[in-house]
């Protein structure tokens, strides 16, 4: 179960006398090392007691004394952007919030593509002076102009993190530049710093487009609401509704927070929340959600939560924390590249000073091969490989209707190959309805239902509401019932028109000395091959009638099965407290080979627990409530239903948010597909270092080819991720 509070997140509780929690958005941020750089220079800024920055969501966490703009001068310093998205004080009389929030000019949001344009143009200007031979003085000014405004954020990040003690892809290229200009190579240089300049704009561009994903849900929730206190209608922030406000809802509007419809009826588009492509008719006390669209009719919705507790809300921090848990793969590739660059700089150092001891070669020919490799050396497109795709499957999830709680169920989900389904509520509505009536002795199956209606309609029992639904649907009337008793455990009779008439169980009716007729047996014995519930209508002589309830089967169930199988999952089984006689025919009509009833849940839990000794890695689907046990002990836990079901969004590992079972297919193919992608970006990733790493000392290669190849490798990893964001 998740907790409350993000993983490597400052808590919001434990403000200590004077502190703050503030949230920012940092802007700049393209690699997971960036995020580190931030990190560490703000861990030894006074006044900040802990903080946590997110890569994946661009967000930093601060409990702090110190004021805003000495923290977002700090993050500026080493090439960055703070923004002010929130500020809890622990005395909120206390002046804390003084930094800058206003939304950043042109100039600030563009300040590195038009520094890298500004590098283009001079490294060009450079390159036409120096072939055209007009003058070296000019070209090499030229070339220096290109490589102060194009290196200008890198060199400032590279300082700053060697001022923490550690070697970024900023200062390796800061490096490498200074490197090759010191040898003579300025062309060589400006060009590095160029491309670089490029990557990193690109880099940022891109991934802002995944992290778009999840943000994109934030904009479905309104800043206003219209509410109707004391009997004047008030435009009001949606912080301030309380639990029990009346807001109204005009058409065309967006609902602000979560509640119930108190009067009113129109069509909802629920898809911001559960992904539901079709809008729901919403009439008085239906359940709505924040940030849904309202479309036809006007609603009045009396607020059930707060807003911080509203579906939309919680959905969007569960995905945001979902997004920083890291998946296997990317702890992997995070050691790996812990190690992997000091390796690799020292090995630089190396071939710049020890080939050319013992060979008599000039010195700059190896300065520059250790300077490629310096270049090459940047992990940038492996650390990145991973966290794109998480970022961008869970997004993508999130907006068809699917919560995946972290990059690791993600992975894991992508190797199920089994897969356990309740029965109630997962497979089946979950709700009884009538399927079949039969009249006897000459009776018309309408006067049936009125009768068995009639009396059922005074009676709180599930199998009485499905058959006063139907008599609903019908426009069939209700006769009044005199001396109404209800027979605990056995049924219900009543006075109709002066005669008595009973309905209830087939045992009762034998109780009572009913006669069972050929053909009364032969329904009875058909009904119940089929695993439904039997009822007898009966008056003060003989059986008139037959009606048979069952929780019927979901319209997409059946091709749910087959879609799942299609995708690779080889084993489906169905388990279930309902009786086996029920289980076997739900089992056959959605095409379960394998099925288990009148299970208690620790015989749930041990059914799991045999699955994975024989399937190794096995999902359970349940609704979240009385299948806990077995979705806790299972490998993935998948709840049906979590828009508006707390439990449900807090215990499983995958919710399916409109208790859609059709998505989970989707769920499936979106993991397969990015645990794919994982594994090829990584391969990728490692297969373009050694090959340049080996060229490089080969000889074979040179500086811009290096910066080619490493900001090549990282686009490719970036664009073979964001593919998740397009699966359907």
């Amino acid at each position: 179960m998740l907790s409350d509070t993000p993983q490597d997140e400052p808590a919001q509780s434990g403000l200590e006398p004077g502190e703050a929690r503030s949230v920012f958005r940092v802007d700049g941020m393209d690699c997971g090392e960036c995020a580190r750089t931030v990190q560490r220079v703000m861990n030894k800024l006074d006044g900040v007691r802990e903080v946590a920055v997110s890569f994946n969501t661009t967000k930093m966490t601060v409990v702090h004394t110190a004021p805003l703009d000495s923290i977002q001068k700090t993050v500026s310093d080493v090439g960055y952007r703070a923004t002010v998205l929130d500020t809890t004080l622990q005395d909120p009389d206390l002046p804390v919030h003084d930094g800058d929030v206003t939304q950043p000019s042109y100039w600030e949001r563009n300040k590195r593509a038009i520094l890298t344009a500004v590098s283009g143009l001079f490294l060009g200007a450079g390159l036409v002076t120096e072939y055209a031979g007009w003058s070296e003085s000019a070209a090499i000014l030229l070339y220096t102009i290109a490589i102060l405004s194009g290196g200008f954020y890198a060199a400032r990040a590279g300082y700053y993190a060697l001022k923490s003690f550690t070697l970024d892809m900023n200062f390796l290229m800061t490096v490498a530049a200074i490197g090759a200009a010191a040898i003579g190579e300025w062309s060589e240089g400006a060009t590095v710093v160029f491309l670089f300049s490029v990557g990193n704009w690109l880099q940022a561009s891109t991934m802002e487009r995944t992290r778009r994903s999840i943000r994109s849900l934030i904009g479905f929730a309104p800043k206003e609401a219209l509410v109707r206190r004391n009997g004047a209608e008030l435009t009001v922030p949606v912080d301030s509704l309380q639990i029990g406000d009346l807001i109204l809802v005009r058409p065309g509007e967006r609902i602000p927070m979560d509640g119930q419809v108190e009067a009113g009826t129109s069509t909802v588009n629920q898809a911001p929340v559960t992904g539901e492509s079709i809008p729901v008719l919403k009439q008085q006390g239906d359940e709505v959600f924040a940030g849904t669209l309202n479309e036809t009719g006007g609603l009045e919705v009396i607020v059930t939560k707060k807003v911080e507790d509203s579906t939309l809300n919680r959905m969007i921090y569960l995905v945001e924390e979902a997004q920083e848990q890291k998946a296997p793969s990317q702890q992997f590739v995070d050691r790996f590249a812990t190690y992997y660059t000091p390796i690799v700089v020292l090995l630089a150092i190396l071939i710049a000073v020890l080939p050319p001891l013992f060979t008599g070669d000039p010195f700059s020919e190896w300065i520059y091969r250790a300077l490629a490799l310096l270049v090459i050396a940047c992990p940038c497109a492996l650390v990145i490989s991973t966290p794109v795709a998480i970022v961008a499957a869970i997004g993508n999830a999130a907006k068809q209707g699917v919560l995946i709680k972290g990059g690791a169920f993600l992975e894991l989900m992508g190797r199920i190959r089994a897969i356990a389904f309740d029965k109630t509520g997962t497979l089946t509505q979950g709700k009884p309805v009538v399927v079949f009536v039969e009249p006897f002795d000459g009776i018309y199956k309408e006067r049936l239902l009125t009768l068995a209606a009639s009396i059922e309609a005074r009676s709180e029992h599930p199998l009485a509401r499905a058959i006063t639904r139907l008599s609903e649907e019908k426009g069939i009337r209700h006769l009044p019932v005199q001396e109404f008793q209800a027979v605990a455990g056995k049924g219900a009779q009543g006075r109709l028109e002066g005669s008595l008439y009973r309905i209830g169980k087939p045992s009762w009716m034998q109780e009572l000395g009913y006669e069972g007729t050929e053909k009364l047996k032969t329904v009875l014995s058909v009904q119940h091959e089929q695993g439904r519930t039997v009822m007898l209508i009966a008056d003060e002589r003989r059986v008139i009638g037959l009606i048979a309830v069952a929780d019927t089967v979901r319209e997409d169930s059946e091709n749910t099965i087959a879609r799942l199988k299609q995708a690779g999952i080889a084993y489906t089984v169905m388990l279930t407290g309902d009786h086996a006689r029920i289980a076997k025919s739900i089992a056959n009509q959605v095409g379960i080979g394998e099925y288990h009833g009148d299970l208690l849940p620790e015989q749930k839990l041990a059914r799991i627990t045999e699955l994975k000794q024989h399937h190794r890695l096995v999902a359970m689907v349940g609704d979240g409530i009385n299948d806990s046990p077995a979705l806790a002990a299972s490998d993935i836990g998948i709840a049906m239903g979590g828009a508006g079901t707390d439990i449900a969004l807090e215990t499983a590992d995958i919710v399916l948010m409109s208790d859609d079972i059709g998505k989970l297919p989707f769920t499936v193919r979106l993991s397969r597909k990015a645990l794919g992608i994982i594994k090829q970006n990584i391969w990728f990733s490692l297969l373009v270092k050694l090959a340049f790493l080996l060229l490089t000392i080969a000889g074979l290669s040179n500086l811009w080819m290096a910066v080619f190849a490493d900001t090549g490798a990282a686009l490719l990893v970036i664009l073979n991720g964001m593919r998740l964001i397009k699966q359907r």
